[in-house]
């Protein structure tokens, strides 16, 4: 998939397999995608939460601890990410979870 200029491996449903090639200009890539313009601090906080959980542990976290860990509550997510926490997996960089995002 091409996002940002470069082309990246990514799954059937377009969520990275190289978390490593991640930059933030993949995340307004795929945020235009969705037709939101730019990236506001609210959305940085979401991604690079999710990064960070994900490098640590290997998977992304539960929809639960994501609130919690953000102190954004579920409404607050879909007007960040209008398709649903999972899509900000995506734009994390990050694979599709196994789990409840």
């Amino acid at each position: 998939m091409e996002l940002a200029g470069n082309t990246y491996e990514v799954d059937e449903n377009g969520f990275m397999q190289e978390t490593d090639r991640w930059t933030e200009d993949v995340a307004i890539a795929y945020a235009e995608l969705e037709n939101i313009s730019e990236l506001t601090e609210d959305h940085r906080v979401v991604i690079n939460y999710l990064r960070k959980y994900y490098l640590e542990n290997g998977v992304c976290p539960m929809i639960r601890r994501l609130i919690k860990e953000t102190n954004f509550n579920l409404s607050r997510l879909y007007q960040l990410f209008p398709k649903g926490p999972r899509s900000a997996c995506k734009w994390a960089g990050i694979p599709k979870p196994t789990g409840c995002v």
